[in-house]
């Protein structure tokens, strides 16, 4: 996973220019659609004429829901309400089924790195300094991670207010069609033993359940290395009441505001030509639309449609529709760090598969090696120019050419040893430092502005330190230089190549060494498990409803304050089955059928 981040750094600066059979009761895969599913189509091809067969009542051209992202959560979500209902989803990227770049695990750094506007990966910077990404395609999140599966523990679903029966019944629903047992490779395996060995115990073998001790965890790469995402839930789906409509970017929620409370009638959005089209809620009691954005889109949305802090939407001259200052706040993202082991021998490429969860609420993890297909695709701007999106909010003095000539000449001697070694990461499990999110403009299609307060909590600073004191005892661990044929070297001299290593915008005190904490705020780096900004009891209640206005609801990541498990994706299949499965027996009972 760390390597995963120097990859994606160190690639942008590169000068390139590359361009199952459905069970029963599932939609068929056609074998010469590109979509997949007949059901699938592009924005363009929206009109009230077309959708009216999708419609509640045959009369009109209005959805019972209609949900804005069809990523992590909305896909097995729109796939469980369709069941009943008539669903559209509207994602503003394509689909992932021909993407060499999202298919394959070797391929796996460089859809991170393609920050073309066409990529599945959407770059960002926080004001952190800290590179991130958030998904821009069909499956969300599950298109462009790494691929880790495993579930939350019972400690989570009992904070959450779920049943727990029925999350129980809702895991095996995504494992079924989706998920694999990983086969270790020798990294992982040394990575499991050194564990063992420096106390991580007891070892609790293959598991999708989050116990403590070092486990064996699922992947969705099957055994043939390919990826299997959140969009192949569709294959659950009615396709006579489901319409996905890709690139279909949503710019705002329409509410009608005579009443004496805000109703949600529709969402407005254009397709990939840049024409506007408007999508109407049914009338019928029960319809809804359902926000399913992800933490940065999800909050960035209800302000873009009018519902947030005061000033914030006086600031940009956005209608308000709702004040509510809540909206935006408690963003938190899970700090990763990550030492550097050099090794003397090529590394076989493997992602996460091996995790340590300790008793400290730290987790650690392996990311080893390096691949690129032939039919991998990436297009992208150098990291420093001004046409790249990465750097749409960053001031230009941090892109000079100095900084960049220091970047490449630093990382020089790097490069073989990154390729041909591993980082140790480890992972800070509920961070109690905050942050917020705001919008810097108007524009749907441009990031806005995040900071996560990384270590602004002392606590958070000192747990770091602890754990990556637990790592150094890992990388030099009889299991893992056997393994290595490394000699064992002196713990500071491993930090101070980490430090080198290590990519993001925050200054770096590489004499420092010696202080852990140093270390950990220097190379502090995302893991892509940020969450928040939609907090249930401040922004939602918790089924999720919009407080304060109608037929409104939020579910994703941005109504968690906390991240589920060792990485949450799991957790965010799991709970879009969950809260289908919770609206269609709340709305029918036991006719839901579910």
């Amino acid at each position: 996973m760390a390597l995963k981040l120097f990859l994606f750094a160190l690639l942008l600066c590169l000068p390139t220019s590359l361009s199952s059979t459905a069970s029963k009761g599932k939609e068929k895969k056609s074998k010469f659609n590109p979509y997949r599913y007949t059901f699938i189509d592009k924005a363009s091809t929206f009109s009230s004429s077309s959708s009216s067969s999708f419609s509640s009542n045959g009369q009109d051209s209005s959805y019972d829901y209609i949900v804005i992202g069809g990523g992590t959560a909305g896909c097995p979500l729109a796939a469980t309400l369709s069941q009943n209902f008539s669903v559209l989803v509207l994602e503003r990227g394509g689909v992932p089924f021909t993407n060499a770049n999202v298919s394959f695990l070797r391929n796996f750094h460089i859809g991170l790195a393609d920050t073309s506007v066409s990529s599945a990966s959407q770059a960002f910077v926080s004001t952190d300094g800290v590179y991130n990404a958030r998904a821009r395609v069909l499956g969300g999140g599950s298109c462009i991670n790494a691929g880790f599966y495993s579930r939350a523990d019972a400690a989570f679903v009992k904070r959450a207010g779920w049943d727990p029966k029925l999350v129980k019944e809702s895991y095996p629903w995504v494992e079924r069609e989706i998920v694999h047992q990983p086969k270790l490779t020798l990294w992982q395996k040394a990575l499991r033993d050194s564990l063992l060995e420096v106390g991580v115990r007891p070892f609790n073998g293959f598991t999708y359940d989050h116990v403590s001790g070092t486990k064996i965890g699922g992947t969705i790469f099957d055994r043939f290395g390919r990826r299997h995402t959140a969009a192949e839930l569709l294959a659950y789906a009615n396709p006579q009441k489901l319409r996905v409509l890709i690139y279909a970017t949503v710019q705002k929620i329409v509410f009608d505001t005579s009443g004496t409370r805000p109703r949600v009638t529709g969402v407005i959005f254009k397709d990939e030509n840049g024409n506007q089209h408007q999508a109407l809620l049914s009338n019928r009691k029960g319809s809804e639309v359902i926000l399913s954005s992800g933490a940065i889109g999800s909050p960035q949305m209800l302000m873009l449609s009018g519902i947030g802090p005061k000033k914030e939407l006086q600031r940009l001259k956005i209608p308000v529709v709702l004040v509510n200052e809540h909206v935006g706040k408690g963003m938190a993202d899970n700090p990763m760090n990550t030492i550097l082991v050099p090794s003397k021998a090529p590394i076989e490429q493997s992602l996460i598969q091996t995790v340590g969860i300790t008793k400290m609420g730290v987790y650690v993890e392996a990311s080893t090696g390096f691949g690129q297909s032939p039919e991998s695709i990436h297009t992208h701007y150098g990291i420093m120019s001004n046409k790249n999106e990465l750097f749409s909010t960053i001031p230009a003095k941090q892109r000079r050419p100095e900084a960049t000539q220091a970047y490449i000449t630093r990382n020089k001697y790097q490069l073989h040893e990154a390729f041909n070694g591993s980082f140790i990461l480890e992972k800070l499990a509920y961070p109690i430092s905050r942050g917020h999110l705001s919008l810097v403009n108007t524009n749907v299609d441009d990031n806005p502005s995040v900071t996560f307060n990384y270590f602004k909590h002392p606590v958070d600073l000192q747990r770091c330190v602890e754990a990556i004191r637990l790592v150094s005892k890992v990388v030099t661990s009889k299991r893992f230089l056997n393994y290595t044929q490394c000699d064992k070297q002196n713990v500071h001299k491993m930090l101070s190549l980490s430090v080198k290593a290590n990519i993001n915008l925050r200054p770096k005190q590489l004499n420092d060494t010696k202080s852990m904490s140093q270390f950990c705020k220097d190379t502090v780096v995302t893991i892509w498990h940020y969450h928040g900004g939609c907090l249930v009891g401040k922004v939602v209640s918790p089924d999720r409803k919009v407080l304060g206005v109608d037929r409104l609801r939020v579910i994703d990541g941005s109504t968690f304050d906390e991240s589920p498990g060792t990485n949450p994706q799991a957790t965010m299949m799991m709970m879009g089955r969950y809260m289908g499965v919770k609206i269609l027996r709340k709305r029918l009972g036991n006719k839901a059928g579910v």
